[in-house]
């Protein structure tokens, strides 16, 4: 993605107001930072990590992002591959960024040391695990998975999430 794109995307949140991250941590929401995939899978499909996403609108899952995985995740949804399904959902990629944005909490990622060689994009979500003082990333990516924990936090699938959070506070999104 071009630097001019990243301006944008930047500039508009910036008019936003961000949310706070909340004090303490006794009873706090879960603390999930999504990789991209689970963000796309969530906005375009009703699968597992849809039903993560509508719990997030409640107080029991908060979300985290940052810059870095905002400007992923609009590169990736101007993917042709993503063209068809934008136009079914009536959603552009700018609607599904800036509404994730609004959804989750902006961190600023610390630089870390390469951990994931093979896709060095993996590290920008690791990152934001850090910053959000996550309680689990959740992914897809099958480098992430193998990896099972980052620096006490634990890396799952959306299905094993869903399992060990329970279903009943799980809503059913249709």
């Amino acid at each position: 993605m071009g630097l001019t794109r990243r301006t944008q995307i930047s500039s508009i949140l910036t008019r936003f107001p961000p949310k706070s991250p909340p004090l303490g941590r006794k009873g706090a929401a879960v603390r999930l930072v999504f990789d991209t995939n689970i963000v796309i899978s969530a906005l375009l499909w009703h699968e597992a990590p849809r039903h993560l996403l509508h719990v997030a609108h409640s107080s029991a899952v908060q979300l985290f992002t940052s810059l870095p995985l905002l400007f992923e995740l609009d590169e990736v949804l101007r993917r042709e591959k993503f063209r068809v399904r934008l136009h079914e959902a009536q959603a552009t990629a700018d609607d599904l960024v800036l509404g994730y944005a609004a959804l989750a909490i902006l961190v600023e990622p610390p630089v870390i040391a390469p951990v994931v060689l093979s896709d060095p994009d993996d590290d920008n979500v690791l990152a934001c695990a850090l910053a959000a003082n996550a309680d689990v990333v959740v992914s897809g990516d099958r480098h992430l998975l193998q990896m099972g924990v980052y620096s006490t936090i634990p890396i799952l699938p959306a299905d094993v999430l869903i399992d060990q959070m329970g279903q009943e506070s799980i809503p059913d999104s249709g």
